[in-house]
């Protein structure tokens, strides 16, 4: 466990809320943020899954990240929004987060590796942890959505 400063990296992140946690996404997995769009269940599918929706003539795989993690679930909140998983992932899928924190720029912070994932302390002692976007979308369970 060797935390590392990056200074000179450019870090394109976007924060997010997950089961109270504090998340990061790498901004070139995502290609658009949006409310929750309206949701149509799928019958016989995991309580992650949280069903498809019809955006802009697509339809979307709807995951709640804090359910797939076993963290809980996403409480329905205006706050909620969905992750639209970039096109280069060959994925219609859309990750529910709890709410959008914003731009975080980690080129000062500090990043220490763990066995499931990767965390930053930011410059106030606040502790990030990475969701890595291709390893979730490559994970069998998450591929696996009827029970």
């Amino acid at each position: 466990m060797q935390a590392k400063n990056r200074v000179g990296e450019q870090a394109s992140t976007l924060g997010v809320m997950i089961a109270g946690q504090n998340w990061l996404v790498d901004m070139i997995d995502i290609s658009e943020v949006l409310p929750v769009p309206n949701l149509t269940r799928v019958p016989q599918s995991k309580k992650w899954f949280r069903g498809v929706a019809n955006i802009r003539g697509n339809l979307y795989c709807i995951t709640d990240v804090a359910a797939y993690l076993h963290k809980g679930a996403a409480k329905a909140d205006a706050a909620n929004r969905v992750l639209i998983v970039a096109e280069k992932h060959s994925f219609n899928a859309a990750l529910l987060v709890d709410r959008v924190l914003g731009l975080r720029d980690t080129r000062m912070w500090q990043e220490s590796a763990h066995e499931e994932h990767i965390e930053y302390q930011d410059v106030q002692g606040i502790t990030w942890r990475k969701l890595d976007v291709t390893n979730l979308l490559n994970q069998n369970e998450f591929l696996q959505v009827g029970i």
